[in-house]
């Protein structure tokens, strides 16, 4: 017989004609076991001086032992707000350059805006899983449009398509952490407690993320791992349990300027500033902590408390996680980052809010309301943030915060740890680097290359420049080109030590915007601006931020922010104007349910209340700070609109009787005021205006 089987193409075995004159081949499937684990933590809105190893009176342990077994980092940049730097580490890639310019709750329409990663650019997961990693997220992920979270996505934006293996957190840039919208992998959940039963979002992250390394140890202890840890701590809402911010209490009683003080003498001591630094002047618009009245101290000691509690809470259940690697056998073999995202936030506006939904919805929160519910603060009908004054002793000694480019907003605390390759453990380095250079320095230090072609796609460049030599060797000279930095309309660049910044207001022109020079050198943290004595200094690093801008898809400017949510919400719901719900669907989010804001609309429910009567929840969207509830109760119908925690009740004059019915609400809407009208059938069986 002469027939010879074909072997497939591609296929390096042999095909015979039998078992014995044939050849398997296996796969490999990268079984890898040289490579060290990555434990990637991603704090929210912690500003430069929060850890105690960067000199903070906050205690953070977990935290400052990982310094001790690695490095601090004091030159380390961020983007200025969330989404964006969480873009650049994810890709190695500026944010506007893939698609993230700005948050991922909008899409400006042009290509450095769309809200989400664009998939010519690789995430860290989507690097490492050719080389055997298991890829895990946990906590914020923020990167793919809101209006794209819902149970039908579409998912090519969520964390399981951009290269993890699982996935169990939020989509949105926070979320209460009583009662959070949490997802596992591809699918809304609900979160296993609440408030009542001692639920925190922060507690159950950590127990997923220590389910997650133990069932990775049993299934595949050969396999290398990257986890991404990133928890709501410490964006608002601030909430923590109470007797930590009782604890808290004790280190803010003396106030802001006393703080920033101490603060600034204790970087000093640790070589985090240079000998000499000295504070800039307070931010714009914050008093001296002595203009304000006991009272008003009182309640913003109690609302730095509750952000403090906040990040003392999450050292304290990111030690079980390090544990966990101690406990297994890993922590020696697991690099570790821990970072902030930007600096800390200025949204609490000049004195914090006890319910910042109600602000935002153009309801008042007087001072003698936020006194009145000091002792509310961190619980769970509270969106608690702090003021502007705690925001900057929070950056100490950096100007300006979070969503600004200059350093308050982009210079942030950074410790990394890698067994058996820092020889200096628990120093540090002073040189630049920036977010966007995490993935590059990751893919040298582990010796592996950055894929071309991801799913299909062909890869855009690297942009980031890998500071790896320096993690061995303090004394290891880096060279990296110009950065810059972009947020509404705040513009900054960084080349050769030197920086020029401008800081821009809302609804003017950018030709108005001033543009300042400084030599970081000299000058750590912004002080002395020197655009008058090197006038053309200036004027190439301001030609050159508009080149980067050019190159990157900065470019047109934006300086709107509430615009671009309206404009958003609007296009997304196009001329919907009819949803229909039926019993059994699951949650539905913010940016995917109907918007009932400012609005006219009617809500009606299709019911059959049998003989011996009903109660229940017919519709409901919101938590305790915000949203609206529409239920029976001892047979009457009820409506909740809780805007901020002011819950406006209407109840029916009359009960429901057994039988089909049609029941709801009619709200008609002039400008601010509202007429709510309440029906059973044809009937108006109660009315309110709001």
């Amino acid at each position: 017989m002469t027939f010879e089987p074909t072997t497939p193409q591609g296929f390096p075995g042999r095909i015979g004609r039998t078992l014995a004159d044939s050849t398997p081949y296996w796969p490999t499937h990268g079984n890898s076991t040289d490579k060290p684990n990555i434990l990637l933590v991603l704090l929210d809105d912690v500003g430069f001086s929060d850890f105690g190893c960067y000199g903070s009176e906050v205690a953070t342990p977990t935290i400052d032992a990982i310094a001790q077994r690695g490095l601090r980092f004091s030159g380390f940049h961020t983007t200025a707000m969330c989404s964006t730097t969480r873009s650049a580490l994810l890709t190695g890639r500026n944010h506007h350059s893939v698609g993230v310019g700005c948050l991922a709750n909008f899409d400006s329409g042009y290509p450095g805006y769309r809200g989400k990663i664009a998939h010519e650019a690789g995430t860290i997961a989507e690097m490492l899983r050719p080389h055997g990693y298991r890829n895990y997220m946990i906590g914020k992920w923020h990167v793919t449009p809101l209006t794209e979270t819902g149970p039908t996505g579409p998912f090519d934006g969520w964390p399981l398509a951009r290269g993890f293996d699982r996935f169990y957190g939020f989509l949105d840039a926070e979320t209460d952490q009583y009662s959070p919208e949490v997802v596992r992998d591809n699918t809304h959940v609900t979160a296993p407690g609440k408030f009542e039963t001692g639920y925190h979002l922060t507690e159950d992250l950590v127990d997923n993320a220590i389910t997650l390394l133990a069932d990775h140890t049993a299934g595949a202890p050969h396999l290398p791992w990257m986890m991404l840890l990133a928890p709501g701590a410490c964006h608002a809402p601030h909430q923590a349990p109470k007797e930590l911010i009782d604890k808290c209490e004790k280190y803010f009683v003396d106030g802001w300027d006393a703080v920033r003080e101490r603060r600034l003498q204790r970087q000093i001591e640790l070589g985090i500033v240079p000998k000499g630094t000295q504070l800039p002047p307070r931010n714009e618009n914050v008093e001296p902590w002595t203009n304000h009245s006991p009272d008003e101290q009182r309640l913003f000691v109690r609302l730095m408390a509750a952000y403090a509690a906040m990040l003392e809470h999450f050292d304290t259940h990111l030690a079980r996680v390090i544990a966990q690697l101690d406990a297994s056998g890993q922590l020696d073999n697991t690099v570790i980052l821990v970072m902030s995202d930007n600096g800390a936030s200025q949204e609490g506006g000049p004195q914090g809010f006890i319910n910042a939904m109600g602000p935002f919805n153009l309801v008042a929160e007087p001072m003698e309301e936020k006194i009145s519910r000091i002792d509310d603060i961190g619980g769970p009908d509270t969106h608690s943030n702090f003021p502007w004054g705690w925001a900057m002793a929070a950056n100490t000694p950096l100007k300006r915060y979070k969503q600004n480019t200059h350093s308050g907003g982009i210079r942030d605390p950074f410790v990394l740890a890698w067994p058996g390759v820092i020889a200096d453990e628990g120093s540090l380095r002073h040189n630049f680097c920036h977010v966007v250079d995490i993935a590059p320095t990751l893919m040298e230090m582990l010796g592996l290359e950055v894929p071309t072609v991801i799913n299909g796609v062909e890869q855009m460049p690297i942009e980031g420049h890998s500071f790896a030599p320096l993690i061995s060797s303090p004394s290891t000279h880096v060279a990296r080109g110009p950065q810059y930095f972009e947020m509404f309309g705040h513009r900054g660049i960084w080349m050769d030590g030197w920086k020029a910044v401008a800081f821009h207001k809302p609804f003017t022109t950018f030709e108005e915007d001033t543009w300042e020079l400084y030599n970081l050198a000299e000058d750590f943290n912004e002080c002395h601006d020197l655009a008058t004595a090197h006038p053309d200094r200036l004027a190439t690093l301001v030609e050159t931020w508009w080149q980067e801008a050019d190159k990157y898809k900065v470019l047109p400017l934006d300086d709107r922010f509430a615009l671009r949510f309206a404009e958003n919400a609007a296009r997304h719901t196009g001329e919907r104007t009819n949803y229909t719900f039926w019993r059994g669907m699951g949650h539905l989010p913010s940016d995917v349910a109907p918007d009932l804001r400012s609005r006219s609309y009617n809500i009606a429910a299709h019911i059959t209340v049998p003989d011996g009567g009903c109660e229940g929840v017919l519709i409901s969207h919101g938590d305790l700070t915000s949203g609206y509830s529409l239920f029976i109760r001892d047979g009457f119908l009820e409506h909740d609109l809780n805007i901020g925690g002011s819950h406006q009740m209407l109840k029916s004059d009359r009960r429901i009787t057994p039988g089909n019915h049609v029941v709801g609400v009619h709200m008609k809407r002039n400008g601010n005021e509202g007429t709510l009208s309440m029906f059973i059938d044809d009937e108006i069986v109660g009315t309110m205006t709001t």
